[in-house]
């Protein structure tokens, strides 16, 4: 904006000077340079307003949205950019279909093994590391499967097995489902058909909110827990095992896959999810209320650079 007005200035001080003399003649030697500025004047002017596509459909893993990180970053997005996003929440498989149905622009998830897959089968066409934390096992405060400071994820599991205490699963196809799905392969446990293993179908918030009726363990990322505990009748009781990392990417969507796919807006968000002022913000995101940062900012790292939790 600043160039704009210094290019305006320049040529109403030319023109303003030309019309107070009218008898000074204007050779074409200085006709070709004012219209060239008057042409930059407009368009600057043109690149200056709303994007010709201003809306943004983002397709991001709940616990984005459930921790009130999306809440604190999508004003500034939309403020500096001029474009609206419109947020779905859903688990990060549901998401990444989306994308592959051209039904959204840009996806924030937390699946590394499925995002590599979705990658090479050509829905997305860029994918930026942005942030980490890490998963967590809840359960209540008597623990009946015995598994607070257990250091291991799969031994917490087979704890729980043994037990046969309620464990309550996502079950959607979430970064977290499919986190889970892993350790209880690891585990050599088959949990399906189990009567203590419950699938919620639900986001994470309302999946904790269930094992806190049900005094029950689940697996969580740490932000949604944290920015919803008060409400919750549920211990942090197994942390710290490097395979809890819990890494959240950035993906544009190919255009290819709908001529409705907001590429230029994809874009914009993926670059602003990495620029400093958002890492700043993810950096600093929960310390003030919660005395620690739900998540960790790593643009710029790759996911070999974050080792463990």
């Amino acid at each position: 904006m600043k160039l704009l007005g210094t290019l305006w200035g320049s040529a109403s001080h030319f023109l303003s000077g030309s019309i107070r003399r009218p008898r000074t003649f204007i050779s074409r030697h200085a006709i070709a340079p004012l219209i060239l500025l008057l042409t930059l004047v407009l368009v600057m002017a043109g690149c200056s307003g709303t994007p010709s596509n201003p809306e943004l459909i983002m397709a991001s893993t709940t616990s984005t949205g459930d921790s009130g990180l999306m809440d604190a970053l999508i004003p500034i997005f939309e403020e500096e950019t001029g474009y609206t996003i419109k947020p779905i929440y859903v688990g990060s498989g549901a998401a990444m279909t989306m994308g592959e149905r051209g039904e959204a622009d840009v996806l924030l998830v937390h699946a590394p093994a499925s995002e590599v897959a979705f990658m090479q089968a050509g829905h997305g066409t860029n994918r930026k590391l942005v942030m980490h934390n890490d998963f967590v096992f809840v359960g209540p405060a008597a623990d009946p499967a015995g598994i607070k400071g257990t250091a291991s994820a799969v031994e917490a599991l087979k704890k729980i097995a043994a037990a046969g205490a309620i464990f309550i699963s996502r079950g959607d196809d979430s970064g977290t489902h499919k986190m889970e799905l892993s350790l209880w392969t690891k585990a050599s446990i088959e949990s399906e058909g189990q009567t203590w293993y419950q699938e919620s179908g639900q986001g994470m918030g309302a999946t904790l909110t269930i094992a806190s009726e049900k005094d029950a363990y689940t697996l969580t990322d740490r932000a949604t827990y944290l920015a919803t505990q008060e409400n919750l009748s549920l211990d942090i009781l197994v942390e710290g095992d490097p395979v809890l990392l819990n890494i959240y990417h950035v993906i544009q969507i190919n255009p290819n896959k709908s001529d409705k796919i907001n590429a230029d807006g994809a874009e914009a968000f993926a670059d602003f999810m990495v620029s400093d002022e958002a890492q700043e913000i993810i950096r600093t995101f929960g310390v003030e209320e919660f005395g620690q940062p739900l998540f960790f900012p790593d643009a710029g790292k790759t996911e070999a650079d974050l080792g463990s939790v």
